[in-house]
């Protein structure tokens, strides 16, 4: 008779979304040698094979499919029940995996992350600030924050805020040349900017909008190069202002001709989007970056 326990389904779930025993072992706060064992045990109770070794990891049978759809259901219902009798969101336990381009993770990090683990005490948040794009249906990320809303199905994007951007230098390299009056007057200095075969969002190729015959002299896949670069007084650089605000030494240049506006999207699998924990966070989310907007814009625009 097969046999199937909830505490043997956990250990499914994570091994399922995580792909590599040690990544499961990690959330689940235990070792790989454990996690292998409540597999085996899982597969041999219910006479199935759920997934296939490779050395790339565990990827999951037709069968494992099939499982993950009712494990995550019960994995719901476990959690609803337990919301129900605590009335307490921060009941919600686990590892959480977000992406994030690393200028918005930053701004994360300093404003919400206080706030989050406060509310989430029993989430172990792993923060990636790759700059590429994550794989939600590979669950190599549960929730993303992206500069682009996705039209693919079956995924799901809302936007939760705007956020201006601005050319800055330093006081002291525009305070030695020549004042800059017109955009046609940038064409005359250095800019540094993204790779442009590396850029993986459109958001991130803005200057165009600057300026279309710039050409950046300094290239780098990383904000904070181009940040350290301008400030190292080497050149200009268009940078978000929520930034830039952090370094008294930076002067943004043209700022009532030149301020470009962009959007942070939050971007989940649809079925993460069902799920109670996620749903919490994603409310989080876009209820603190609510709170924090006008850190996001420069006011007055002009």
């Amino acid at each position: 008779m097969a046999h199937l326990t909830w505490d043997d389904l956990q250990f499914f779930l994570a091994v399922a979304r995580e792909g590599q025993l040690s990544r499961a072992a990690r959330q689940l706060q235990t070792s790989h040698v454990t996690v292998s064992r409540r597999i085996d045990r899982l597969e041999a109770g219910l006479d199935l094979r759920l997934f296939e070794r490779n050395p790339r990891g565990y990827e999951l049978t037709s069968n494992g499919r099939r499982l993950v759809e009712t494990a995550e259901r019960m994995e719901e219902e476990a959690e609803r029940l337990l919301l129900d009798l605590t009335g307490d969101i921060s009941a919600q336990r686990g590892l959480l995996r977000v992406a994030m381009p690393e200028g918005f993770a930053s701004f994360f990090s300093e404003s919400l992350l206080p706030g989050f683990m406060d509310k989430f005490p029993n989430i172990a948040l792993e923060l990636i600030t790759l700059p590429q794009v994550m794989s939600l249906s590979r669950r190599e990320a549960d929730l993303s924050v992206t500069l682009d809303p996705t039209k693919a199905s079956p995924y799901h994007s809302e936007k939760i805020v705007d956020y201006a951007l601005r050319v800055y230098g330093t006081r002291q390299y525009l305070g030695n040349h020549i004042p800059i009056t017109t955009p046609d007057h940038l064409l005359d200095h250095p800019f540094a900017g993204y790779i442009e075969d590396m850029i993986f969002a459109r958001g991130l190729d803005y200057l165009g909008d600057v300026h279309p015959k710039i050409r950046p002299v300094f290239k780098s896949s990383s904000i904070f190069n181009q940040l350290a670069a301008v400030r190292a007084g080497l050149c200009l650089c268009v940078l978000p202002c929520y930034i830039a605000r952090h370094y008294d030494d930076l002067v943004p240049v043209l700022p009532s001709e030149i301020t470009i506006l962009r959007s942070y999207w939050l971007t989940c699998h649809r079925d993460v989007r069902a799920m109670l924990r996620e749903r919490a966070v994603m409310e989080f989310i876009k209820t603190q970056m609510q709170i924090h907007r006008d850190h996001l814009m420069p006011w007055p625009l002009v």
